[in-house]
């Protein structure tokens, strides 16, 4: 996996939605101070319970934020994308990580440390305001997902949970065009909060009618106006 250059990263941190409020000598500091680490496909970053040091930014590949019971059953709360932050949380408390992150894809990541990121923090009150909404937003899709999986079916689940991978990773609306997304049918059962068992024979199901196809961990969303009738 190719890493970015010191350019490249600096460029990122100025084009952020949030970060890049910050000054030029703010962000020459932050790089200066960070590293970059590089994780393969399915390598966890760190675990929850661990310390919580550092916030990371994605610079490539997707993050996937769960949470395992003792049982061996996970649930997946979050992706995160390129461009996007992770372990935001322990930027204000410092308190051990709320869940597990592990790469989806080959992944890297500009880690910059909670000891260097608070004084540029505490100069910056509309930075704190954004991080603040970054935090809320994710807080109403846990609510959002909590509430899915004790009052909705298995089948809308499934349907409400392609249509939004797909616009996240397909880069299309949905608009009647055919859109792909790159995900296991594990990888969404655990997102769904259901069984492998019953993901599948739902898309086989909508495989039959010409709602989904699938291509080893690739499934194709061909009709996504019938997945919205089942929201």
């Amino acid at each position: 996996m190719s890493g970015s250059t010191y350019h490249e990263r600096r460029q990122i941190l100025e084009r952020h939605a949030v970060l890049g409020k910050l000054s030029p000598g703010e962000i020459d500091t932050l790089l200066r101070y960070s590293r970059v680490e590089r994780y393969p496909e399915h390598e966890e970053i760190f675990a929850k319970g661990s310390p919580g040091t550092s916030m990371m930014l994605v610079l490539a590949g997707s993050v996937r934020i769960s949470s395992i019971s003792f049982s061996g059953k996970e649930i997946v709360f979050n992706i995160i994308n390129a461009g996007e932050l992770v372990g935001e949380v322990a930027v204000f408390d410092g308190g051990p990580r709320s869940g597990d992150a592990v790469a989806m894809t080959d992944c890297e990541l500009l880690v910059l440390n909670r000891r260097d990121l608070m004084p540029c923090l505490e100069r910056h009150a509309d930075i704190c305001l954004e991080l603040i909404k970054i935090l809320c937003e994710r807080l109403r899709r846990t609510s959002e997902q909590v509430e899915d999986l004790v009052f909705r079916h298995v089948e809308s689940r499934i349907a409400k949970a392609l249509l939004q991978l797909s616009v996240r990773f397909g880069g299309q609306q949905i608009d009647g065009k055919m859109l792909e997304l790159h995900l296991s049918q594990t990888e969404l059962s655990t997102i769904v909060g259901s069984t492998r068992e019953s993901v599948n024979k739902q898309l086989s199901e909508w495989e039959k009618k010409g709602i989904v196809a699938r291509r080893k961990e690739l499934v194709i969303v061909r009709d996504a106006t019938a997945l919205e009738r089942l929201i």
